[in-house]
């Protein structure tokens, strides 16, 4: 197992092992990862010591995204995101949101792409609660994993039209 990944205990006591030093603190899918994502972490990792990417389980993921989804099992999308260079731990959640990883981690910064809005963002105010900042990445590349989805139906479609 990568020395980078987590387990939930570990999760839990990060705090003594990592509070020395600063931690930023993001999730998400991370279903099929893109140049989007790149450009998000790496800009994420500049802004503290630490970054700690937390990943939706994969019943978490059918919920937000579709019974289709996701495309790799939790473990290896753990795998995958714990091989970049610049992300230094990896954990997962269950939940819905991330506000119980949140409250227990209290990270110094919490961030999230730039489509979201503080309004918008179901865990601002469990970031507030906690103390931590909350920033916003632009999105420097307009994809998703919903439009390569797409893009990948949408060929394999057109091929079988030409083949028929």
């Amino acid at each position: 197992m990568n020395s980078k990944i987590l387990t939930p205990a570990e999760l839990n006591n990060i705090n003594q092992k990592y509070r020395e030093r600063s931690l930023v603190l993001t999730n998400g899918c991370f279903d099929l990862l893109h140049i989007g994502h790149i450009h998000f972490l790496a800009e994420a990792s500049r802004l503290a010591d630490f970054l700690l990417v937390v990943l939706n389980s994969d019943k978490s993921v059918r919920r937000l995204k579709g019974s289709g989804r996701p495309l790799y099992p939790l473990s290896e999308r753990m795998e995958i995101i714990a091989a970049l260079e610049m992300v230094d731990l990896v954990a997962s959640f269950e939940e819905p949101t991330c506000r119980r990883v949140i409250t227990e981690v209290r990270p110094d910064i919490y961030v999230k792409g730039g489509d979201y809005t503080r309004e918008t963002l179901p865990e601002a105010e469990t970031v507030q609660q906690v103390g931590a900042e909350l920033k916003f990445i632009p999105l420097t590349v307009e994809r998703s994993t919903s439009q390569i989805i797409q893009q990948i139906v949408s060929s394999h479609n057109r091929e079988d039209e030409v083949m028929q």
